[in-house]
């Protein structure tokens, strides 16, 4: 079901309030280590996210959104960001948890996700979050517990997790929402969808960083949120009345 992100849920509103990422600052000689970190070339990815080149048939069993081929698992929600006029992310939900796939190009032969995570752990902290940096099964992760406004105007805390691989002249980043961040046990599904996504860079020139835009499936059918899906219909159409610009979304630039 397509539709656009509701404002309210932790599950759906994949870490809204992580909004501002800024500039590492520190010593000349961390500037330096982070320099030599960025340089590394991708590491493998025998378990994917896989690049386009990688894959026979990219459309079996995924939704094509151009840029991404996200698979398709019964239950879900398939949720799309638009920014200005162009869909830069999409969200899966399943149940209680969701998880945000927003794919960057990427220097050929450098990762970024050593710095993009960098970057967002100390966006989080200046606004007064604590982040973790662990091993998780994607590899290298932020556990974070964000600030944010509660309905009743009290101020909390939204956990969160910021998965990410770099891939050839690619970036994917995930964002875990819901129950899936809280009891990072109950995300398998999901840590599956992002392994089994299939990245489409394309062969123009593209900045590093500049996201990868995305485009509604061909059978993706517009009809207004709240109304019920009709038997026949496919599960990856609906709720998306118009395009508007969703919440703001973590930003890597």
């Amino acid at each position: 079901m397509f539709g656009r992100r509701k404002k309210r849920g932790a599950a759906r509103s994949a870490a809204r309030e992580a909004e501002q990422v800024v500039d590492n600052v520190g010593t000349e000689a961390d500037e330096e280590g982070e320099r030599e970190r960025v340089r590394l070339e991708p590491a493998p990815r025998p378990d994917g996210p896989w690049d386009i080149s990688e894959v026979r048939n990219p459309g079996a069993g995924r939704v094509d959104l151009g840029g991404l081929f996200v698979p398709g698992v019964d239950g879900m929600e398939l949720r799309v960001e638009v920014a200005g006029d162009a869909i830069v992310a999409a969200t899966v939900v399943l149940q209680d948890s969701a998880i945000q796939l927003q794919a960057f190009a990427a220097p050929k032969r450098e990762g970024i996700w050593n710095e993009v995570r960098e970057e967002i752990a100390a966006g989080i902290t200046q606004q007064g979050g604590i982040v973790d940096e662990v091993e998780g099964p994607l590899g290298w992760e932020l556990r974070a517990q964000v600030p944010v406004q509660l309905p009743d105007g009290t101020s909390g805390f939204q956990v969160v997790r910021f998965v990410g691989v770099d891939g050839p002249r690619w970036f994917l980043r995930g964002v875990i929402s819901g129950q899936g961040a809280v009891q990072p046990q109950a995300a398998g599904l999901l840590e599956q969808i992002f392994r089994d996504t299939v990245v489409v860079r394309g062969d123009g020139p593209m900045a590093p960083r500049d996201p990868i835009v995305l485009k509604l499936p061909n059978d993706a059918q517009m009809v207004p949120e709240g109304a019920q899906q009709q038997e026949g219909q496919s599960r990856f159409s609906g709720g998306l009345a118009q395009f508007q610009r969703g919440p703001e979304i973590t930003e890597v630039r």
